[in-house]
Protein backbone atom coordinates (compact mmCIF):
# COMPACT_ATOMS: atom_id res chain seq x y z
CA UNK A 1 0.00 0.00 0.00
CA UNK A 2 1.87 3.07 -1.26
CA UNK A 3 -0.57 5.84 -1.81
CA UNK A 4 -2.31 8.86 -0.08
CA UNK A 5 -2.52 12.62 0.55
CA UNK A 6 -1.06 14.27 -2.59
CA UNK A 7 -3.11 17.49 -2.42
CA UNK A 8 -2.42 18.19 1.27
CA UNK A 9 1.31 17.74 0.65
CA UNK A 10 1.26 20.30 -2.12
CA UNK A 11 -0.72 22.78 -0.05
CA UNK A 12 1.96 22.83 2.66
CA UNK A 13 4.35 24.62 0.33
CA UNK A 14 1.93 27.34 -0.68
CA UNK A 15 2.00 29.23 2.59
CA UNK A 16 1.63 32.83 1.45
CA UNK A 17 -0.88 34.91 -0.47
CA UNK A 18 -0.05 35.90 -4.01
CA UNK A 19 0.20 39.54 -5.02
CA UNK A 20 -0.46 39.51 -8.75
CA UNK A 21 -3.11 37.81 -10.82
CA UNK A 22 -2.87 36.46 -14.35
CA UNK A 23 -4.98 39.36 -15.52
CA UNK A 24 -2.48 41.83 -14.14
CA UNK A 25 0.34 39.93 -15.82
CA UNK A 26 -1.26 40.06 -19.23
CA UNK A 27 -2.36 43.67 -18.63
CA UNK A 28 1.26 44.75 -18.18
CA UNK A 29 2.37 43.00 -21.33
CA UNK A 30 -0.50 44.26 -23.51
CA UNK A 31 0.71 47.29 -25.40
CA UNK A 32 -1.15 49.66 -27.69
CA UNK A 33 -0.93 49.07 -31.46
CA UNK A 34 2.36 50.27 -32.94
CA UNK A 35 2.48 53.99 -33.71
CA UNK A 36 2.78 54.95 -37.38
CA UNK A 37 5.74 57.20 -36.61
CA UNK A 38 8.23 55.60 -34.22
CA UNK A 39 9.33 58.92 -32.74
CA UNK A 40 8.29 57.62 -29.32
CA UNK A 41 8.79 54.06 -28.12
CA UNK A 42 6.04 52.51 -25.97
CA UNK A 43 6.83 52.46 -22.28
CA UNK A 44 8.22 49.11 -21.13
CA UNK A 45 8.01 48.51 -17.39
CA UNK A 46 11.09 47.16 -15.64
CA UNK A 47 10.22 43.80 -14.18
CA UNK A 48 12.32 42.26 -11.44
CA UNK A 49 12.51 38.69 -10.18
CA UNK A 50 9.96 39.39 -7.46
CA UNK A 51 7.34 39.92 -10.13
CA UNK A 52 8.06 36.57 -11.75
CA UNK A 53 8.19 34.86 -8.36
CA UNK A 54 4.76 36.22 -7.50
CA UNK A 55 3.30 35.19 -10.84
CA UNK A 56 4.94 31.80 -10.53
CA UNK A 57 3.35 31.40 -7.11
CA UNK A 58 -0.07 32.08 -8.62
CA UNK A 59 0.59 29.38 -11.21
CA UNK A 60 1.50 26.94 -8.45
CA UNK A 61 -1.72 27.75 -6.64
CA UNK A 62 -3.63 27.11 -9.85
CA UNK A 63 -1.80 23.81 -10.32
CA UNK A 64 -2.77 22.60 -6.86
CA UNK A 65 -6.39 23.57 -7.46
CA UNK A 66 -6.40 21.62 -10.73
CA UNK A 67 -5.30 18.46 -8.91
CA UNK A 68 -8.57 18.58 -7.01
CA UNK A 69 -10.30 17.90 -10.31
CA UNK A 70 -7.63 15.40 -11.43
CA UNK A 71 -6.61 17.71 -14.25
CA UNK A 72 -3.00 16.62 -13.95
CA UNK A 73 -1.89 17.55 -17.47
CA UNK A 74 -3.02 21.15 -16.99
CA UNK A 75 -1.53 21.22 -13.51
CA UNK A 76 1.84 19.98 -14.79
CA UNK A 77 1.93 22.61 -17.55
CA UNK A 78 1.41 25.39 -15.01
CA UNK A 79 4.05 23.98 -12.71
CA UNK A 80 6.53 23.81 -15.61
CA UNK A 81 5.92 27.49 -16.39
CA UNK A 82 6.35 28.34 -12.72
CA UNK A 83 9.74 26.59 -12.78
CA UNK A 84 10.79 28.70 -15.77
CA UNK A 85 9.76 31.89 -14.01
CA UNK A 86 11.34 31.02 -10.65
CA UNK A 87 14.08 28.44 -11.23
CA UNK A 88 15.88 29.31 -8.00
CA UNK A 89 12.95 28.60 -5.70
CA UNK A 90 12.41 25.07 -4.49
CA UNK A 91 8.59 25.22 -4.42
CA UNK A 92 8.00 25.08 -8.21
CA UNK A 93 10.41 22.16 -8.57
CA UNK A 94 8.81 20.39 -5.61
CA UNK A 95 5.28 20.74 -6.92
CA UNK A 96 6.31 19.88 -10.49
CA UNK A 97 8.06 16.74 -9.29
CA UNK A 98 5.13 15.67 -7.15
CA UNK A 99 2.69 16.21 -10.02
CA UNK A 100 4.90 14.32 -12.47
CA UNK A 101 5.00 11.36 -10.08
CA UNK A 102 1.23 11.55 -9.68
CA UNK A 103 0.95 11.49 -13.49
CA UNK A 104 3.23 8.42 -13.60
CA UNK A 105 6.03 10.38 -15.28
CA UNK A 106 8.45 8.88 -12.79
CA UNK A 107 11.81 9.81 -14.31
CA UNK A 108 10.80 13.46 -14.81
CA UNK A 109 9.35 13.55 -11.31
CA UNK A 110 12.52 12.28 -9.69
CA UNK A 111 14.66 14.82 -11.59
CA UNK A 112 12.43 17.71 -10.53
CA UNK A 113 12.46 16.61 -6.90
CA UNK A 114 16.24 16.27 -6.99
CA UNK A 115 16.38 19.92 -8.11
CA UNK A 116 14.07 20.88 -5.24
CA UNK A 117 16.38 19.07 -2.82
CA UNK A 118 19.42 20.98 -4.14
CA UNK A 119 17.65 24.26 -3.41
CA UNK A 120 16.16 23.19 -0.06
CA UNK A 121 18.11 20.26 1.41
CA UNK A 122 16.54 20.75 4.84
CA UNK A 123 12.92 20.78 3.69
CA UNK A 124 11.42 17.58 5.12
CA UNK A 125 8.49 17.57 2.68
CA UNK A 126 10.88 17.56 -0.28
CA UNK A 127 12.82 14.64 1.21
CA UNK A 128 9.62 12.72 1.93
CA UNK A 129 8.35 13.20 -1.60
CA UNK A 130 11.71 12.27 -3.10
CA UNK A 131 11.87 9.17 -0.92
CA UNK A 132 8.41 8.13 -2.07
CA UNK A 133 9.36 8.72 -5.71
CA UNK A 134 12.48 6.55 -5.36
CA UNK A 135 10.23 3.81 -3.99
CA UNK A 136 8.02 4.03 -7.04
CA UNK A 137 10.96 3.66 -9.42
CA UNK A 138 12.23 0.67 -7.44
CA UNK A 139 15.28 2.27 -5.80
CA UNK A 140 14.46 1.16 -2.27
CA UNK A 141 17.87 1.93 -0.74
CA UNK A 142 17.62 5.55 -1.96
CA UNK A 143 14.05 5.66 -0.70
CA UNK A 144 15.15 4.64 2.80
CA UNK A 145 17.96 7.22 2.76
CA UNK A 146 15.71 10.16 1.83
CA UNK A 147 12.87 9.18 4.14
CA UNK A 148 15.26 8.77 7.07
CA UNK A 149 16.76 12.18 6.33
CA UNK A 150 13.30 13.75 6.29
CA UNK A 151 12.29 12.06 9.53
CA UNK A 152 15.37 13.46 11.27
CA UNK A 153 13.98 16.90 10.50
CA UNK A 154 10.30 16.15 11.19
CA UNK A 155 9.57 13.14 13.36
CA UNK A 156 5.80 13.62 13.48
CA UNK A 157 4.70 12.36 10.05
CA UNK A 158 3.01 8.92 10.24
CA UNK A 159 2.69 8.66 6.45
CA UNK A 160 6.46 8.92 6.06
CA UNK A 161 7.09 6.21 8.65
CA UNK A 162 4.63 4.10 6.66
CA UNK A 163 6.53 4.82 3.43
CA UNK A 164 9.79 3.95 5.21
CA UNK A 165 8.25 0.68 6.36
CA UNK A 166 7.26 -0.12 2.78
CA UNK A 167 10.82 0.49 1.55
CA UNK A 168 12.25 -1.75 4.27
CA UNK A 169 9.60 -4.35 3.38
CA UNK A 170 10.79 -4.42 -0.24
CA UNK A 171 14.36 -4.85 1.00
CA UNK A 172 13.11 -7.79 3.16
CA UNK A 173 14.34 -5.96 6.26
CA UNK A 174 11.29 -7.09 8.17
CA UNK A 175 12.29 -5.99 11.68
CA UNK A 176 12.98 -2.45 10.49
CA UNK A 177 9.76 -2.42 8.49
CA UNK A 178 7.64 -3.49 11.46
CA UNK A 179 9.33 -0.89 13.69
CA UNK A 180 8.52 1.84 11.14
CA UNK A 181 4.89 0.73 10.84
CA UNK A 182 4.58 0.65 14.62
CA UNK A 183 5.91 4.21 14.83
CA UNK A 184 3.29 5.30 12.28
CA UNK A 185 0.56 3.74 14.44
CA UNK A 186 2.05 5.31 17.58
CA UNK A 187 1.64 8.72 15.95
CA UNK A 188 -1.79 7.93 14.50
CA UNK A 189 -3.61 5.13 16.28
CA UNK A 190 -6.15 4.61 13.49
CA UNK A 191 -3.59 4.32 10.71
CA UNK A 192 -4.93 0.94 9.61
CA UNK A 193 -2.68 0.51 6.49
CA UNK A 194 0.38 0.24 8.73
CA UNK A 195 -1.32 -2.40 10.87
CA UNK A 196 -2.40 -4.19 7.70
CA UNK A 197 1.16 -4.27 6.40
CA UNK A 198 2.48 -5.70 9.65
CA UNK A 199 0.12 -8.59 8.87
CA UNK A 200 1.64 -8.94 5.40
CA UNK A 201 5.10 -9.33 6.94
CA UNK A 202 3.92 -11.78 9.59
CA UNK A 203 2.43 -13.96 6.85
CA UNK A 204 5.72 -14.04 4.95
CA UNK A 205 7.40 -15.07 8.18
CA UNK A 206 5.01 -18.02 8.44
CA UNK A 207 3.13 -16.51 11.40
CA UNK A 208 -0.37 -16.86 9.98
CA UNK A 209 -2.22 -16.47 13.28
CA UNK A 210 -0.36 -13.23 14.07
CA UNK A 211 -1.00 -12.00 10.53
CA UNK A 212 -4.72 -12.63 10.86
CA UNK A 213 -4.70 -10.88 14.23
CA UNK A 214 -3.15 -7.78 12.63
CA UNK A 215 -5.71 -7.78 9.83
CA UNK A 216 -8.56 -8.09 12.32
CA UNK A 217 -7.15 -5.08 14.19
CA UNK A 218 -7.14 -3.14 10.91
CA UNK A 219 -10.79 -4.05 10.34
CA UNK A 220 -11.72 -2.86 13.83
CA UNK A 221 -10.55 0.57 12.72
CA UNK A 222 -12.31 0.44 9.35
CA UNK A 223 -14.63 -2.51 8.74
CA UNK A 224 -15.22 -1.58 5.11
CA UNK A 225 -11.67 -2.18 3.89
CA UNK A 226 -11.41 -4.93 1.26
CA UNK A 227 -7.69 -5.64 1.64
CA UNK A 228 -7.53 -6.92 5.22
CA UNK A 229 -10.86 -8.69 4.69
CA UNK A 230 -9.47 -10.62 1.72
CA UNK A 231 -6.17 -11.28 3.51
CA UNK A 232 -8.01 -12.84 6.46
CA UNK A 233 -10.01 -14.96 4.03
CA UNK A 234 -6.84 -16.26 2.36
CA UNK A 235 -5.22 -17.01 5.72
CA UNK A 236 -8.26 -18.88 6.99
CA UNK A 237 -8.51 -20.82 3.74
CA UNK A 238 -4.87 -21.89 4.11
CA UNK A 239 -5.75 -23.15 7.59
CA UNK A 240 -8.61 -25.24 6.22
CA UNK A 241 -11.40 -22.98 7.48
CA UNK A 242 -13.07 -22.88 4.10
CA UNK A 243 -16.63 -21.85 4.95
CA UNK A 244 -15.64 -18.71 6.87
CA UNK A 245 -12.92 -17.95 4.33
CA UNK A 246 -15.27 -18.09 1.35
CA UNK A 247 -17.81 -15.79 2.99
CA UNK A 248 -15.13 -13.22 3.80
CA UNK A 249 -13.58 -13.52 0.36
CA UNK A 250 -16.92 -12.90 -1.34
CA UNK A 251 -17.48 -9.88 0.88
CA UNK A 252 -14.03 -8.48 0.11
CA UNK A 253 -14.26 -8.88 -3.67
CA UNK A 254 -17.73 -7.36 -3.73
CA UNK A 255 -16.37 -4.39 -1.78
CA UNK A 256 -13.54 -3.82 -4.27
CA UNK A 257 -12.96 -6.14 -7.21
CA UNK A 258 -9.51 -4.63 -7.78
CA UNK A 259 -8.26 -7.06 -5.15
CA UNK A 260 -9.25 -9.89 -7.47
CA UNK A 261 -6.09 -9.13 -9.48
CA UNK A 262 -2.83 -10.78 -8.51
CA UNK A 263 -0.91 -7.91 -10.14
CA UNK A 264 -2.83 -5.39 -8.05
CA UNK A 265 -2.01 -7.37 -4.91
CA UNK A 266 1.69 -7.37 -5.85
CA UNK A 267 1.56 -3.59 -6.17
CA UNK A 268 0.14 -3.50 -2.66
CA UNK A 269 3.11 -5.44 -1.27
CA UNK A 270 1.55 -8.88 -0.93
CA UNK A 271 4.48 -11.30 -0.62
CA UNK A 272 5.00 -14.58 -2.42
CA UNK A 273 3.68 -16.83 0.35
CA UNK A 274 0.47 -14.86 0.60
CA UNK A 275 0.15 -14.61 -3.18
CA UNK A 276 0.60 -18.36 -3.62
CA UNK A 277 -2.14 -19.04 -1.08
CA UNK A 278 -4.29 -16.37 -2.76
CA UNK A 279 -3.96 -18.13 -6.13
CA UNK A 280 -5.23 -21.33 -4.53
CA UNK A 281 -8.07 -19.43 -2.89
CA UNK A 282 -9.07 -17.86 -6.19
CA UNK A 283 -9.63 -21.31 -7.71
CA UNK A 284 -12.44 -22.03 -5.25
CA UNK A 285 -15.67 -22.48 -7.21
CA UNK A 286 -17.49 -19.87 -5.12
CA UNK A 287 -14.67 -17.31 -5.40
CA UNK A 288 -13.53 -17.80 -8.99
CA UNK A 289 -16.54 -16.00 -10.56
CA UNK A 290 -15.59 -12.85 -8.61
CA UNK A 291 -11.92 -12.92 -9.63
CA UNK A 292 -10.76 -10.59 -12.39
CA UNK A 293 -10.53 -12.38 -15.72
CA UNK A 294 -6.94 -11.36 -16.37
CA UNK A 295 -5.81 -13.07 -13.17
CA UNK A 296 -8.15 -16.07 -12.99
CA UNK A 297 -5.54 -18.31 -14.58
CA UNK A 298 -2.79 -17.47 -12.07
Amino acid sequence: MSRFFIISLLKIVLSRRYLLSILVFFGIFSFSPALKAQALLPYTPELNQDFFDNYGSQLLQDAVQLTRFQEYELAVSRAKLAVQLSPNRYEPWFILGTLEIQSNNLEQGVKALQEAKKLAPQQADVLFSLGNSYFQVGDYEASVKELQAGLKINTEVPQSYFDLGNAYFKLTKYSEAIASYQQAVKLEAEFWPAINNIGLIKYEQGKIDQAIESWRKALKIDSKQAEPTLAIAVGLYAQGKQEEAVKLGQTALKMDNSYGSIEFLKENLWGEKLLNDTRKFFTNKDIEPLVKKETSSN
